[in-house]
């Protein structure tokens, strides 16, 4: 049945109710919290589903559109690159709480005909007009870059990162990659749970005084024409994306930067006292980079260099590697323990390191070797927290959606696609129907700082995906969204496959750990041991371990992230999804 038939056939009573389905905040069990899920009949008790598998190709998305229109185009001869762009334009519609044009992109994928894993840094650069002067002049109580408004948004290095994938690894005719998207923007779809939530989140975030937006009408008057945001279950249309959209697909990927959709985003800006411009745009290209890897006990685990944070993911690992997480138990606490501890080192060495290397020059083979992960994980204690922690001493010199596919060929592409904090600055030039990141916030403002704010620069940037290989092969392609939690996350993942033999889908599932505190690459210092936060699922026992330890423990929902994966075995794909969101993992 076609949508707009089904549409049609919906009675009208139902259509003006609140919604279709339940929404988060009426959730049935509310009121018995001890009421768990059903049992599955093999595999873990905690898994939430079975991996889906196939021979010629797979996807993991966080929409079950974009999933499906992922396969579509691996059915119609594809690539893999193809099947990820018109995801990615789906998820722009379906999932703007976390992605969109209006974003960054970063991509690892496996080249078949290279045999190798090749990465590409599509995020965008500070308005030329803008100054660390006007910056600091505008800065928040605490000497922060706002998080939202113009000071906040720097170019969206998305479109031209597709462009730039399509170019050499595309099959199919670049306008064929909009389609679904532009077919669902048109005739609408219902809004999923999780982007209910977060889009009633954002309504409330945009609506405060204090947060500096310069104008959010455009917002509403998309969002929320009456007042509230649409519900889960109700259909949500956006015929300016599609326009949008159109016009990216008839003119190619340089039509963002360079054609009407630019003079629109300058002439926004020049109505709302901004900086970004035309010529801001026409600029931005994406890069080509290098990717780097470490070996995590027999597995290579691959990640992007900064500005992006991938090598904090390979640092974490090479601490936990010199320990036995194996002998510690799984979901145990001297294993959590270890790993938070690993975390909060790297982490510290992001806060100082971190930052876009054409403004300066980390110390990268010195930060991934192992004689500095060996050094490092010998302060971590088995009884205690470490206290101070601090980066390590260089030797001198001389944070969003993640989805994955691969396809026949044997490519896999592993990307993530992000507005940042939320949907975004809060700021929608008139009439594109999307949002402008806010990645420029994660700037900081001391003098000095490697990451430290100029016109030109790439901010740091939270958005990693994540890649393996075995004994040079293609194993997965992986991610785990959510700001600083991504590293944190796939070093999770990893472990639990390498480490505990859970299986794609379990290593999932499985409860996680988020850890908040130390020092920033904003130059923000947080309380040094901070806050361990633990999702339900983890034992009681290991919980109490952790506090008699000294952690502190809070829960937090929602902080936890957002995992998808593809699995590479011989002449197969498995594919897994994340029962936190909404999507849907599907090969054939």
């Amino acid at each position: 049945m076609r949508r707009r038939t089904f549409l049609a056939a919906v009675p009208a009573a139902a259509l003006a109710g609140r919604a279709f389905a339940t929404s988060r905040g009426e959730t049935p069990n509310r009121d018995r919290p001890d009421v768990g899920g059903g049992d599955r009949i093999d595999g873990a008790t905690f898994a939430s589903r079975s991996a889906a598998w196939g021979v010629h190709g797979a996807t993991a998305t966080a929409h079950p559109l974009a999933s499906l229109a992922a396969i579509e185009m691996l059915k119609a001869g594809g690539s893999a690159v193809d099947a990820a762009i018109c995801a990615n334009a789906v998820l722009g519609f379906g999932e703007p709480v976390s992605s969109g044009i209006g974003g960054d992109c970063f991509v690892l994928l496996w080249d078949p005909k290279a045999r190798k894993v090749v990465g590409l840094n599509g995020s965008g650069r500070s308005p030329r007009a803008l100054t660390l002067a006007e910056q600091r002049r505008r800065a928040n109580a605490k000497g922060l870059i706002n998080s939202f408004g113009a000071v906040s948004v720097s170019v969206p290095g998305a479109v031209d990162a597709w462009w730039s994938l399509h170019q050499r690894y595309g099959k199919l005719a670049w306008k064929a990659l909009f389609e679904p998207a532009i077919r669902h923007a048109e005739e609408g779809a219902p809004v999923v749970q999780t982007v209910a939530y977060y889009l009633a989140s954002a309504a409330r975030a945009y609506g405060r005084p204090e947060n500096h937006i310069e104008e959010t009408e455009n917002f509403r008057r998309l969002w929320a024409p009456q007042g509230a945001t649409p519900r889960e279950g109700e259909v949500f249309r956006n015929p300016d994306l599609a326009r949008t959209y159109r016009l990216i697909a008839e003119g190619g990927g340089r039509a963002f930067y360079e054609g009407e959709i630019a003079t629109t985003i300058e002439r926004y800006f020049q109505r709302i006292g901004g900086w970004m411009t035309r010529a801001d745009l026409a600029a931005h290209r994406s890069e080509w980079v290098e990717p780097a890897s470490v070996n995590y006990r027999g597995l290579d685990v691959w990640g992007l260099p900064p500005n992006s944070q991938g090598f904090v993911t390979l640092q974490m690992l090479n601490i936990m590697a010199e320990f036995d997480i194996r002998g510690m138990g799984f979901q145990s606490a001297q294993a959590i323990h270890h790993a938070v501890e690993a975390k909060r080192l790297a982490f510290e060495d992001r806060a100082r390191f971190y930052a876009d290397p054409a403004f300066y020059r980390q110390p990268t083979a010195w930060l991934l070797s192992k004689d500095y992960a060996r050094e490092r994980a010998q302060l971590i204690r088995p009884d205690r927290i470490l206290e101070p922690v601090y980066p390590g001493q260089a030797p001198s010199h001389g944070d969003t959606t993640y989805f994955t596919t691969a396809d026949a060929d044997g490519m896999m592409v592993s990307i993530i696609q992000s507005n940042y904090r939320g949907m975004g600055s809060g700021l929608m030039p008139d009439g594109l129907g999307f949002m402008l990141q806010n990645r420029g916030e994660l700037f900081a403002l001391q003098d000095g700082h490697p990451n430290v704010y100029a016109p030109g620069k790439r901010p740091f940037q939270t958005i990693i995906p994540g890649f393996a290989t075995k004994a040079g092969q293609p194993s997965l392609a992986f991610g785990v969204m959510g700001g600083d939690m991504q590293p944190q996350g796939q070093a999770q993942i990893v472990t639990n496959l390498v480490d505990f033999d859970l299986g794609l889908q379990e290593a999932g599932d499985s409860p996680r750990w988020h850890h908040e505190g130390g020092h920033e690459p904003t130059g923000e210092a947080m309380d040094a041991r901070g806050v361990l936060n633990l999702e339900t699922g983890v034992p009681a026992a290991t919980q109490k371990a952790l506090a008699d330890l000294g952690w502190k423990l809070e829960p937090n929902p929602g902080v936890y992230g957002g995992y998808e994966a593809i699995q590479r075995w011989p002449g197969r794909y498995a594919a897994a999804t994340e029962m936190r969101k909404d999507g849907v993992a599907l090969a054939y």
